[in-house]
């Protein structure tokens, strides 16, 4: 990472503590490195232009050397940053074990013995497993000197530890490999059997689940999990193996303790309920998820903030709340946030809601701010995205009748992504496109009967309960054409038919 995405990323309060950190340790009065700091956070200036204001004499060879000393001062203060946000249980058991093995080596066995015992109790709490192997190999390397030690027993307890911390070990294979394919089907396009490879891996790892699975292991398959529904549009299947887990989760006794994984896995369930259409049971998620933000909020709101606000909004948006999503999205949108993808997601759901308002004009004024090329956001968000990106655009250039960018978009919509959409099974999106042209050139046509019936004839249709919730939003849009009433009107109405189900 550069030193001007580290620094872009810091939040004011990150910006305020790094200035007196800089400040403690600079020997001189003269030194320029929180005035490249400034320059850099303000974003205002190009590197050239910095070197000039900082040395009149634009000094290269001293500017490079300035800003490798910024770097490596980052680096130190967010190391500290790091240590002092990390479990303070886990750094006694490495000071434990560090002074223990000290104590032991100078045969000072029964104060080592001692921190050793301390050590064992604090890991086998939070389940630090290789901090237990330690423990354990220390103790089997000085049992001579310790009367009181069943060497057998503490070998058969070394051997148990040594089968948790595989299992998690393995289950971190098959996330780390269910991640790598979940990267091949959303940014580079590749078309495989999603379930097939996620089953093989669990049975090449030789995965087993039962209670005594980690915080992170659960975690770990409830996110394999996700990733599944993602690729499959099937969240009914994984909800409640979802709630399921979550129930063993709440009686764990580290959930307090693993708080990122814990934010992680309620975020999961609460977007599996919102895309299950359980609006209310996915705004409890959600509190308690808020919930847990704030009792380390410098930590968790610059990781999950973002992605919290994206599904807050969406279920005020499917609760017809609909104002009141969108003031709260233009309301975070004008903030500076670094997370890059959660900004696009929040800000193309902002198109959205305006489009579903029927303020079209709007809609894709802000839609035309996305202005970097298809192969760009490919990258930073991935195909899906890409692709709906595009489908509204079409959709709005009908609205607002701009027929030659209507045509070049929808050419170069199925140039680019027809072929693909048909190997993953979706061609019913290309079949939703065909109809949209067809409104476009006859508008009047659509809403006679024998349209209707061609068009419910035509999708390869699914249970109203189990389709997806974007999905529904899409056909509400050509609905709304063929019975003449307001798009979000029709959008609330199919998804109430949906939950009735």
């Amino acid at each position: 990472m550069s030193l001007n995405s580290v620094i872009s990323s810091f939040s004011t309060d990150d910006y305020t503590k790094f200035i007196y950190f800089l400040n403690k340790r600079n020997r001189r009065t003269d030194a320029k490195n929180i005035q490249l700091f400034k320059l850099i956070y303000a974003g205002e200036l190009s590197s050239e232009e910095i070197c000039s204001q900082l040395y009149a004499s634009k000094k290269k060879d001293a500017y490079h050397a300035l800003r490798k000393r910024l770097y490596e001062s980052l680096i130190d203060f967010l190391a500290a940053s790091n240590l002092e946000e990390e479990s303070s249980d886990k750094i006694e058991v490495i000071k434990y074990i560090l002074v223990a093995r000290s104590f032991l080596q100078q045969q000072q066995f029964v104060t080592g013995f001692k921190l050793l015992k301390k050590a064992a109790t604090i890991a086998r709490e939070y389940q630090l497993y290789p901090y237990l192997n330690e423990i354990y190999q220390l103790r089997i390397q000085f049992s001579y000197a310790n009367e009181a030690e069943d060497l057998e027993e503490l070998i058969a307890d070394f051997r148990a530890n040594q089968k948790l911390h595989r299992l998690e070990e393995e289950l971190n294979i098959v996330y780390a490999k269910v991640r790598k394919v979940l990267h091949q089907i959303s940014n580079k396009g590749e078309v495989v059997d999603f379930h097939k490879i996620v089953l093989q891996i669990l049975h090449q790892q030789q995965i087993s689940i039962d209670e005594t699975l980690s915080f992170k292991s659960f975690y770990q398959l409830l996110t394999i999990a996700s990733i599944s529904a993602f690729v499959t549009k099937d969240y009914i299947q994984i909800e409640s193996f979802m709630l399921e887990m979550y129930a063993l989760l709440e009686e764990h006794p580290n959930k307090e303790k693993e708080r990122f994984y814990h934010i992680h896995v309620l975020y999961m369930i609460a977007n599996t309920l919102f895309r299950t259409k359980q609006f209310e049971k996915s705004m409890e998620f959600l509190k308690r998820m808020n919930s847990e933000i704030a009792k380390n909020k410098r930590k968790n709101e610059r990781i999950f903030k973002l992605k919290y606000e994206l599904l807050y909004v969406l279920n005020l948006n499917y609760t017809n709340c609909q104002d009141e999503a969108i003031e709260r999205l233009e309301s975070v949108l004008r903030k500076k946030h670094h997370d890059l993808v959660g900004v696009l997601d929040l800000h193309l759901s902002l198109v959205v809601f305006y489009s579903q308002k029927e303020e079209f004009k709007k809609s894709y004024a802000l839609l035309s701010k996305l202005y970097h090329t298809d192969n760009w956001y490919l990258e930073k968000v991935g195909k899906e995205w890409v692709i709906k990106k595009s489908l509204i655009e079409i959709l709005l250039l009908i609205e607002l009748d701009y027929l030659e960018l209507f045509e070049s978009r929808l050419l170069r919509f199925k140039r680019q992504y027809a072929s693909y959409l048909k190997e993953i099974g979706q061609e019913r999106v290309l079949i939703f496109l065909k109809y949209a042209v067809l409104y476009y050139q006859n508008p009047k046509e659509i809403t006679s009967e024998s349209f209707l019936n061609k068009v419910e004839n035509s999708f390869e249709w699914i249970d109203a309960k189990e389709e997806d919730i974007f999905v529904m939003s899409f056909y509400a849009w050509l609905k709304s054409k063929m019975i003449n009433k307001p798009v979000y009107n029709v959008t609330l109405d199919l998804i109430e038919m949906a939950k009735k189900l």
